[in-house]
């Protein structure tokens, strides 16, 4: 009995000493969990996400548009050779985009935790923020509106091509609807010229009948149309993860404004106090003399 009291006794302390490392750990996930921003963390999954459907459809969607007109609309280099470099010249803004706005996602995700960390050593009054530090957050804010504001620009403008896809797209699917009942299908013509997209002197410049309907069959026309839709979309994703940044950044910066003038007051205040008791102990001191 006496020898197994000791094996008893240590395999208690053990089981403490792992429960106290166990419950560290824990307390440590926790802390960890608690410092991480998640509403900037989702903003910049929701940006990225965007950013990517939009760089990535829109580019492979302005490859196949250009060449679906080399094929069927204009077949002289000439006529679309302007077509061809704002083309050209969009794809190169779209490699700008995708890497200034990794750059900028990233920027926005570490502030978001500096923030987060601020704001509750702030509140626990173990850090002060700094001038600097809000004039930066404030600067975010600014820039996001700005970038918010460009980015509603191109939703616009990314919804004009599926726009026009889904005119030459309806209407090759009545041609090809039985109850259409259309007895002269060659007077049914989609012109890209009306558009401006070509001048007026290209080549054919325009498809009718069977020609129209073949032209819709191509793989160059599917795909360019839906990636078209896609990078819309995506388009439209960064725009509300652009709102959602903007909204994150007015917050923290109103809260940082409200822990510094509070961190102002309580240090006010002390002083005040600590003026207060330095005259009574002069009075008594005085009363006693």
């Amino acid at each position: 009995m006496d020898g197994t009291k000791p094996v008893m006794e240590s395999t208690t302390e053990e089981n403490q000493e792992e429960r106290e490392e166990s419950k560290g750990c824990f307390e440590c996930c926790i802390k960890c969990l608690g410092g991480v921003p998640y509403a900037s963390l989702v903003a910049t999954i929701l940006c990225f996400s965007g950013v990517a459907l939009f760089c990535g459809c829109g580019h492979v969607a302005l490859t196949g548009t250009l060449t679906m007109l080399e094929n069927h609309f204009s077949q002289i280099t000439t006529d679309h050779a302007t077509l061809t470099i704002v083309i050209q010249t969009m794809q190169y803004v779209i490699y700008g985009i995708a890497s200034f706005f990794f750059v900028y996602g990233i920027i926005l995700l570490a502030e978001g935790f500096y923030t987060t960390s601020a704001v509750k050593k702030e509140l626990q009054s173990q850090f002060k923020t700094t001038v600097c530090g809000r004039c930066i957050t404030a600067t975010f804010v600014f820039l996001t509106y700005i970038l918010g504001l460009a980015f509603l620009g191109i939703f616009g403008f990314s919804a004009i091509p599926v726009f026009l896809f889904y005119n030459m797209w309806t209407t090759c699917a009545a041609m090809k609807s039985p109850m259409a009942n259309i007895t002269d299908p060659d007077s049914i013509c989609v012109d890209v010229r009306q558009y401006g997209i070509i001048p007026w002197n290209a080549t054919p410049g325009k498809a009718c009948g069977s020609t129209l309907g073949d032209i819709c069959s191509t793989s160059e026309f599917y795909l360019s149309f839906h990636l078209y839709i896609v990078a819309c979309a995506g388009a439209g994703a960064t725009l509300i993860a652009l709102i959602h940044y903007l909204m994150i950044l007015s917050a923290n910066w109103a809260y940082l404004r409200s822990a510094c003038n509070q961190n102002e007051y309580q240090d006010i205040k002390t002083k005040d106090d600590d003026v207060e008791e330095g005259g009574s102990k002069e009075g008594l001191n005085s009363s006693y003399s």
